[in-house]
């Protein structure tokens, strides 16, 4: 038989070590370390590390807007499916409006993607809100382009777009803190759903 290592919390501490001791989280603020850590296991890639920038405030800002009963807007299934509700208070809502059956009129008549247009259902409850996107760049350029229009601002926002088109662009633009709201982000063509919700996971986690 096979010797691995088998008992959960045993995994759990080797690897939250590991990470300590191979990652360089210098550049990040003391409250962001935890959130880096968290996407660093997420993807098993301790270079991360140096793409990983955000707000020190966002730690503060996200919980702060789970203790007043915010809802949680996703960009995807994926993202929703990687939170833990348990960190969650039970009232919390996980919001996808991805699969709205408005939705691919709405992309149409804005000339956008259908991830671009579910943003856009968002407004009547953004205001205070956070906001997980983890999978779809053309989700975060609308959400900046609405709220430099003067639309509702969220308490904070995780986003760790991913791909080849968009992606390190729209994270770059994040990243130049021009909208002044809390943020974590990873910059470049890495991301997706599973560490967009280890950021939150590692933020909801008191």
């Amino acid at each position: 038989m096979t010797a691995y290592l088998r008992d959960p919390d045993a995994i759990y501490a080797q690897s939250f070590a590991t990470i300590e001791a191979e990652a360089d989280l210098s550049h990040l603020p003391a409250a962001l370390h935890p959130v880096a850590i968290r996407m660093i296991h997420a993807c098993g890639m301790v270079d991360l590390a140096a793409d990983v920038v955000g707000d020190e405030g966002v730690v503060a800002a996200t919980r702060g807007a789970l203790a007043a009963g915010a809802p949680v807007f996703c960009d995807c299934e994926m993202v929703r499916s990687g939170v833990i509700r348990r960190f969650l208070p039970e009232t919390t809502e996980l919001v996808l409006t991805l699969n709205d059956p408005g939705v691919p009129d709405l992309a149409r008549s804005l000339g956008t993607t259908r991830s671009a247009a579910a943003v856009e259902l968002w407004r009547p409850r953004l205001e205070g809100a956070i906001v997980l996107i983890g999978n779809a760049p053309t989700a975060l350029f609308h959400l900046i382009e609405l709220i430099e229009a003067g639309g509702p601002r969220p308490a904070a926002i995780v986003a760790a777009p991913v791909g080849f088109v968009g992606a390190a662009e729209s994270k770059a633009l994040l990243a130049t803190d021009r909208l002044s709201i809390p943020f974590v982000t990873v910059r470049g063509r890495r991301g997706g759903s599973a560490i967009a919700s280890a950021a939150f996971n590692a933020m909801s986690k008191t």
